[in-house]
């Protein structure tokens, strides 16, 4: 029997400094809720909004997989391992922090706002050695199909992690139905719209509404009009 957690964008904790407007899915920051810790491995789900020239300065993490997808804008790295860069929309970052690292991101542009999607999981391994990782990818390769952008595998399409997880992105054409697999037995799939209108299991999903899937190897995904969506194929918690 399937398992189905419905988040509603409007739903979503928010926290609105000026520079920064975030909305959070999970528990984060001044934004705690008992009901919303996490989903399997997936501890933080922030979609952050950052005015021209800001953003955060260095501050620690440890023992944390982050994922960064850009949506709009660019956004400019520096941490304590010496990397230098900037990623924007069709890109993906990756840190293990493992150890211990410690990093700042800041809006590119000194007028145009910065929106990205920031994820936490729970990482298989603790006190790794910290890496860092970044991809510009083909955005040919998800255009009415899931593209894999994150795996636990070195060797694998897109980045790896550490942890047995696989994150997929797709854009849709309207009244498309694309059918996803689990890659793991076991996991379950949080299914994020970015943009759009979708429909899984009879539940309509609008931009920014998240669905949580326990107990289902297979979904079909259908466009109710052009779509982007973000796939997360999860191991639960331990």
């Amino acid at each position: 029997m399937s398992n189905i957690t419905l988040h509603k964008a409007n739903t979503r904790g928010e926290a609105n400094h000026g520079w920064l407007n975030a909305k959070h899915t999970f528990s984060f920051a001044g934004y705690q809720n008992r009901e919303r810790m996490n989903f399997g491995v997936i501890r933080v789900l922030n979609d952050d909004c950052i005015a021209g020239g800001m953003g955060f300065g260095m501050h620690p993490h440890d023992n944390m997989e982050i994922i960064t997808i850009p949506l709009e804008g660019e956004i400019e790295h520096r941490d304590n391992m010496g990397n230098i860069g900037r990623i924007k929309r069709g890109d993906i970052q990756v840190m293990s922090a493992g150890t211990g690292v410690e990093h700042s991101e800041y809006n590119a542009s000194k007028t145009d706002d910065l929106k990205l999607l920031q994820i936490w999981l729970f990482p298989n391994k603790q006190n790794v050695t910290p890496r860092y990782a970044q991809l510009t990818l083909n955005a040919d390769d998800n255009v009415n199909k899931f593209q894999q952008i994150l795996s636990p595998n070195p060797d694998d399409e897109g980045l790896w992690i550490h942890q047995d997880a696989w994150f997929s992105l797709g854009k849709l054409d309207t009244n498309l139905s694309i059918n996803y697999d689990l890659k793991k037995e076991g996991n379950g799939m949080y299914i994020f719209v970015i943009s759009g209108s979708v429909t899984v299991l009879t539940n309509v999903l609008e931009t920014r509404d998240g669905i949580g899937l326990w107990n289902e190897p297979n979904v079909i995904v259908t466009a109710n009009s052009a779509a982007e969506v973000l796939i997360m194929d999860v191991p639960n918690y331990k």
